[in-house]
């Protein structure tokens, strides 16, 4: 079967609850914080009752106060993920990085730490997602899109399971791809290859570089994931992420190795434009340790009682389930809208996706 065929015809089933839907309730009016409740579920699938929008900075005509309240609004783009991403940056360069003037030569010795600290700030952020959601399984399938189990039978994945293909990925090349870019950074740093200016000699160029990281890092995602689906790039290297269509946390960075060059590729922009070290380690760490919560495979985390926090992960399941579609990150949809491949949770949008397949292979055929 055609890979773009998958799934298209249990989906439009998935829809259905929708048609007359209204919006429903918040958290805090639920009787009991459920699925059903917030949302609904098929036999086997659960979408949120809110279709995926895209951000009020990217729409026209300018909408100012809602453009504002997506900047700094909690949730938004500042608060709290990437300001948490951002924190964990600060910590990890001045507490666990190795002084800059021992690396003006590549030495055993401080990349051994930095590979280590990556692969601690990996099993971290990833083991930790999985422990909770897939282990201890703290809210069940409760808000899970896909209700099956992940794979632990299957000659598509080594070892015959999913988890222990997508551990030996992400840790084996991963990690490594993350390490080798960051080492060769650090390294220009040290040399003066790289300009080195503290946040005074440009404070608010700083500050601002900063908070444009995770929007430079949409626009290389979405230019290379593009590039992945050429058919080439998918049958030699794309196809391996993209067998975990019920995704869970460490399917995030599992990629092929040539993938993880082009993923991680995005850093060399900061070569470029990087005003500091800081700038580069922010970025490699957004990129590595986002993907976890993006490919969770739960569409809300629940606090208990009935508050439970809404997350952006609707969007690129949904790339992983129909494939030719979504293709750019979980909170900058804005590519997808322009070049029509732009998935909501609609029946609309479902059916568009349906016929660009079916004109798609009939043209092929043709």
């Amino acid at each position: 079967m055609p890979l773009t065929q998958i799934g298209l015809g249990s989906y439009t089933s998935s829809l259905a609850w929708r048609a007359g839907h209204h919006r429903l309730q918040s958290e805090r009016e639920c009787e009991g914080l459920t699925d059903n409740a917030i949302g609904g579920r098929d036999q086997r699938d659960w979408w949120p009752p809110d279709l995926i929008q895209t951000p009020a900075s990217f729409i026209w005509p300018p909408r100012p106060v809602a453009a504002l309240k997506w900047l700094f609004g909690f949730p938004g783009y500042l608060w709290p993920l990437n300001s948490f991403y951002l924190a964990m940056a600060l910590v990890t360069w001045f507490f666990l990085t190795p002084d800059l003037a021992t690396m003006r030569s590549f030495e055993p010795g401080w990349m051994a730490i930095i590979f280590g600290r990556n692969l601690a700030l990996t099993f971290l952020v990833y083991g930790a997602l999985h422990l909770y959601l897939y282990i201890l399984k703290g809210q069940g399938t409760q808000f899970k899109y896909n209700t099956r189990p992940q794979a632990t039978k299957s000659r598509a994945f080594l070892f015959g399971h999913q988890v222990r293909d997508n551990m030996f990925w992400s840790l084996a090349s991963g990690v490594t791809t993350w390490t080798a870019y960051e080492a060769v950074t650090l390294w220009a740093f040290a040399n003066g290859l790289l300009p080195f200016n503290n946040w005074e000699s440009n404070p608010v160029w700083f500050v601002v570089l900063l908070a444009l990281i995770p929007i430079i890092h949409a626009v290389h995602f979405y230019l290379a994931h593009r590039l992945l689906h050429w058919r080439p790039l998918y049958d030699s290297a794309h196809y391996l992420h993209h067998r975990n269509v019920n995704v869970g946390p460490w399917s995030g960075l599992s990629m092929h190795p040539l993938e993880h060059l082009l993923y991680f590729s995005g850093v060399l922009i900061q070569w470029a434009i990087a005003l500091h070290p800081i700038h580069a380690m922010f970025h490699l760490q957004f990129v590595a340790l986002a993907p976890a919560l993006g490919h969770c495979g739960f569409g809300r985390i629940v606090l208990g009682g009935d508050k439970a926090v809404r997350l952006n992960t609707g969007f690129h399941y949904l790339h992983h389930k129909h494939f030719e579609c979504n293709y750019s990150g979980e909170g900058l949809p804005v590519f997808d809208k322009w070049f029509g491949t732009f998935h909501d949770g609609s029946e609309a949008a479902h059916a568009r996706l349906k016929e660009r397949l079916a004109r798609r292979h009939g043209s092929a055929k043709g």
